[in-house]
């Protein structure tokens, strides 16, 4: 394992915070961090996103550069990098107006992101039909070949960056690789429910696992590809109320990166399940201090796992990477 070393700070950037790190590696081995900052806080109207290159393997990152800024009254936050099948690097991210009420779900695409110079398209409004939603986390390209993107959605408008007890987990469901999208699903869970996230299993099941106030992240299932989902249960996993990152691995293990407290964010490790969710093991610590949250990862051709994380936003405000190997976790548990 090596890590965790450093992408970028606020200092660099010369602003006051930043954090909320999203990553991706292309089939050529050049590695994308976007972040946020701007204004004093998140969140806050002056919210902008940033992104950064390695191609080195992150051994060294380029000037971070502005992909989404402030406009019309709307912040931009939450940025997701996600390679698509099609070879497309998409950057999704949210924008938000508080005193407009009016909160989205956006994106820009690189069709090239192997070459020297990347370059993103315009940016464009994901669809769903709610006054409400944003997400965080990456899409999961199904078996059957939907891609499926999970969303925090309310049905009413909200004047606030949030919508509270009306908030829903649901799923964007694409059939035309990301041309349209329609929202689906309404899996409630305790207070502060937000940032899903979903996995197949081998039989085609859904499992969505959510993000809450409960010191342990809650799921719920969907047997129909993401149509209709089961009413939300917690799980055994703890969690301070923090963003998390769960996948399906080649091979089938599952692959856990979170923070294990019930209550604060201190630590960051990986596990694996063999069982699709229902045990984990290995605990490969990958930050062990206070104040680190917000894991996001992406696994490489060769199987190289590079994850990111942020630590005191709005201290040290540093985004910082890890990268590791699957063997990395099993020898933790020996």
């Amino acid at each position: 394992m090596q890590g965790p070393r450093l992408v970028c700070n606020a200092a660099r950037i010369g602003q006051q915070w930043a954090g909320i790190p999203g990553v991706e590696v292309t089939p050529g081995g050049r590695l994308y961090v976007a972040f946020f900052s701007g204004g004093p806080r998140e969140p806050h109207p002056e919210n902008t996103i940033y992104m950064t290159v390695s191609a080195d393997g992150g051994e060294t990152f380029a000037a971070a550069k502005v992909l989404a800024e402030p406009r019309g009254g709307a912040r931009a936050f939450d940025p997701t990098l996600w390679l698509a099948p099609t070879g497309d690097l998409w950057l999704i991210f949210n924008r938000g107006n508080k005193k407009a009420g009016e909160h989205g779900v956006y994106a820009r695409v690189c069709q090239e992101p192997d070459a020297g110079t990347s370059v993103f398209g315009e940016e464009f409004r994901v669809g769903y039909d709610v006054p409400f939603s944003f997400r965080i986390n990456k899409p999961t390209v199904l078996s059957s070949g939907e891609w499926v993107m999970p969303v925090t959605y309310a049905g009413e408008p909200v004047h606030d960056w949030f919508a509270g007890d009306a908030q829903r987990q649901g799923v964007g469901i694409s059939h035309d690789e990301g041309l349209t999208w329609a929202l689906y699903g309404g899996v409630e869970a305790p207070e502060w429910a937000l940032e899903n996230m979903v996995v197949e299993r081998e039989d085609g099941t859904l499992v969505m696992y959510i993000r809450t106030g409960a010191g342990v992240l809650w799921r719920g299932l969907s047997r129909d590809g993401g149509l209709s989902w089961s009413t939300g249960e917690p799980t055994g996993i703890t969690n301070p109320g923090s963003r998390f990152f769960i996948r399906r691995l080649p091979g089938g293990d599952w692959l856990l990166i979170n923070s294990p407290h019930s209550k604060e964010r201190t630590g960051i490790v990986a596990c694996l399940s063999k069982d699709e969710g229902e045990s984990w093991r290995g605990r490969l610590v990958l930050d062990e201090r206070q104040k680190v949250s917000y894991p996001d990862a992406a696994r490489a051709p060769d199987g190289t796992i590079y994850a990111v994380h942020d630590r005191d936003r709005y201290g040290a405000a540093e985004i910082l990477l890890t990268v590791f190997r699957k063997k990395d976790i099993r020898r933790s548990s020996a």
